[in-house]
């Protein structure tokens, strides 16, 4: 029997178990996938803790968001895809009925899209919500053009290195900022073109300095919080901030400086527009072909082992790059 994991309770990464039951044969303009992989992603953590916005019924909820697997079987009036297709899940905002932490999601068909060729398993897996969110929040939001400098906080995670391989894909200079000096070696090897290290400088200088005293044009802020003002004062007037993560559960305050657009962006007003996921889609297979856009993996764990993996991201063990669950 197939798999699935499933949680009864909201609580530690121990609430999940892997039960049997029947696959689900897909409706008019659904497609069944049969997962080869799964990312583990901290929008799965706070589901499973109840520390989520979204609604979940429980008992039986299910979790993940994106992953990586074939064409199983097609619904009723499928035609854009055939049996075999390698496809990657685009978007699976009900994961709490449809998530891929399983050996088969049944999902609508424009929630699919081809697996880049040059990717193995693991990094199609790891690859889409990364950097739909950090194309989106850059180039669809803030329309970033090449010579921008682009200021992306939390660099180490996996939008961060996203969003500095995009930049660097299209010609921005991104400016990573880090909290620890220690992170330099490795967002430089990432791709950053300068790393500011909050414990030992401070913001608005050191991207002054890096940005000829004119301040960056675009600023990628997945953290939020208290910190948000020092990023504000380093945007040049005119420029953009992008809010786009939650990383620092502190209020933020109401922004204040010289005039700028400011944008608060979720990743699903882009995911479910077929339009911009095209777009998307097309983007990423360039990047991938050209060895521009690749995800960088941490650890893979089997199914079997889900829990350790939650456990893995919530210890902080993965250094920002993505865990991967194999089925």
């Amino acid at each position: 029997m197939p798999r699935v994991v499933v949680f009864d309770e909201f609580g530690g990464p121990d609430v999940m178990h892997v039960v049997e039951e029947p696959v689900i044969a897909p409706a008019a303009g659904e497609v069944r996938v049969r997962i080869e992989a799964f990312a583990v992603n901290p929008l799965d953590q706070m589901m499973r803790s109840g520390t989520s916005s979204a609604t979940i019924s429980l008992p039986h909820a299910r979790l993940g968001v994106e992953g990586t697997g074939t064409v199983d079987a097609l619904g009723p009036g499928t035609t854009a895809l055939k049996i075999g297709d390698p496809v990657v899940l685009t978007a699976v905002p009900d994961a709490s009925v449809r998530g891929s932490y399983a050996d088969y999601a049944t999902v609508p068909a424009s929630r699919v899209v081809a697996r880049p060729a040059g990717l193995d398993v693991t990094e199609a897996a790891a690859i889409w919500v990364a950097f739909s969110t950090a194309y989106g929040a850059l180039v669809e939001k803030a329309a970033m053009r090449p010579g921008d400098h682009v200021l992306i906080t939390a660099a180490s995670g996996g939008v961060g290195r996203a969003a500095m391989q995009i930049a660097n894909q299209i010609g921005a200079v991104p400016i990573a900022v880090t909290r620890r000096t220690a992170n330099e070696d490795d967002l430089l090897a990432a791709g950053a073109a300068a790393v500011i290290a909050t414990d030992r400088e401070d913001v608005v200088d050191a991207v002054l300095h890096h940005t000829g005293g004119t301040g960056a044009d675009i600023v990628l802020d997945v953290v939020m919080g208290p910190g948000q003002q020092d990023l504000l004062k380093a945007v040049r007037p005119g420029g953009t901030l992008v809010a786009a993560g939650f990383l620092d559960p502190r209020p933020t305050p109401f922004p204040a400086g010289p005039p700028l657009t400011i944008f608060s962006y979720r990743s699903f007003e882009h995911t479910l527009d077929a339009v911009v996921v095209k777009r998307m889609a097309a983007f990423l297979n360039a990047g991938v072909r050209l060895g521009a856009l690749r995800p960088a993996i941490d650890r893979v764990f089997a199914l079997d082992d889900v829990v350790e993996a939650h456990r893995h991201l919530e210890n902080g063990l993965h250094a920002g790059k993505k865990i991967v669950v194999t089925v």
